[in-house]
């Protein structure tokens, strides 16, 4: 991969992460009820654009992963995910 790919790849996820935050703000916002009806409808449509920006995203990344996995012949294996161990031994959540 290039070295503008990878610029490319982390602008993409750091647009995702920021979207990611938007959308839990709005929904925070939402669940408050504190808002008028015309706040709410703002915020909830521009939440649906985050969420749909969000699942985009996600469903590429699977994509790219599910390339990754598979074999030679083409057939996705299945790998068992096994979480990083800290220094002291235990799993990182």
């Amino acid at each position: 991969m290039g070295r503008y790919s990878r610029k490319t790849a982390s602008m993409a996820e750091e647009k995702f992460e920021k979207a990611l935050s938007r959308l839990e703000g709005i929904v925070s916002k939402l669940e408050g009820g504190d808002l008028d009806l015309e706040v709410s409808l703002k915020l909830f449509e521009e939440g649906i654009h985050l969420s749909r920006f969000c699942s985009q995203y996600l469903d590429e990344a699977e994509k790219k992963i599910e390339i990754l996995l598979k074999d030679r012949e083409g057939v996705l294996k299945p790998h068992p995910f096994e979480p990083e161990e800290d220094i002291k031994g235990k799993t990182t959540e």
